[in-house]
């Protein structure tokens, strides 16, 4: 792992925490997971 800091409009960050809330996850974890799932989607031919 390595800690990167990244900057995030407020707004957008408000919304990464109300929505990790609701899932009861950290926002973090929550910021990795929907990173992973684009860069997947993102990667995969088109066909």
């Amino acid at each position: 792992m390595q800690t990167i800091s990244l900057r995030l409009p407020e707004a957008l960050l408000e919304a990464l925490k109300l929505l990790a809330n609701k899932r009861d996850v950290p926002y973090q974890s929550l910021l990795k997971i929907f990173l992973a799932e684009r860069v997947t989607q993102e990667l995969r031919p088109h066909v």
